[in-house]
């Protein structure tokens, strides 16, 4: 019986499967640094796409920071507008009733009573004076406390001095007055005012 020797085909058939295996795992090992490498390239893209949005919407929010400091220094500056405006509609309505007030303080202010000084803060005002008697004191205050522009009269001191009685009054000053003459009305006449003089 012949003899067959098979070992060149079998070494030829394992050195087939290793190049065939080391070709398989070359497209593989190709494949995936291919698979890899489009991976990359998108994740980089869309790493690239999210940095340019953000950076959009840095930009877009420091814009919309601007607009609304700007929108922040315009409501001040209408406030302070609106404040000067209110002081300056205040004092031209306030105007006439420094001339009421000191005609007022005549109109009401007694024969025998002298003042030697008026002093106002804010809406109080302060009267020092002489009177003959503390009878034309208390006329005086009944006076204020009659009047259309002054009211609310308070006496802190009375002294008795050579040639008559030294006090110190307050009262306050009545704002609407001026309102009230503006719209047609006038402050009242005191009878009394004219009886005591």
């Amino acid at each position: 019986m012949p003899r067959i020797n098979l070992l060149p085909w079998r070494d030829e058939e394992r050195k087939e499967r290793k190049l065939a295996f080391f070709v398989a795992i070359g497209g593989a090992t190709i494949a995936a640094l291919a698979v890899a490498g489009v991976g990359f390239v998108m994740l980089n893209s869309m790493i690239d796409g999210q940095v340019q949005r953000n950076e959009k919407l840095r930009a877009e929010i420091r814009q919309l920071d601007k607009q609304i400091e700007e929108i922040n220094n315009l409501e001040s500056s209408k406030q302070k507008f609106i404040s000067r405006m209110e002081i300056i509609e205040k004092l031209q309505r306030s105007r006439p009733e420094i001339v009421h007030l000191f005609d007022e303080i005549v109109k009401q202010l007694p024969e025998g009573v002298y003042l030697t000084g008026v002093k106002q803060q804010d809406k109080r005002l302060r009267f020092d004076g002489i009177a003959q008697s503390s009878t034309r004191v208390s006329a005086f205050m009944r006076n204020i406390d009659g009047s259309e522009w002054l009211r609310n009269p308070d006496l802190e001191i009375v002294q008795s001095a050579t040639g008559g009685s030294g006090f110190t009054l307050y009262a306050e000053q009545v704002s609407n007055a001026a309102g009230d003459e503006a719209k047609g009305g006038a402050p009242k006449k005191l009878a009394s005012a004219g009886g005591n003089k």
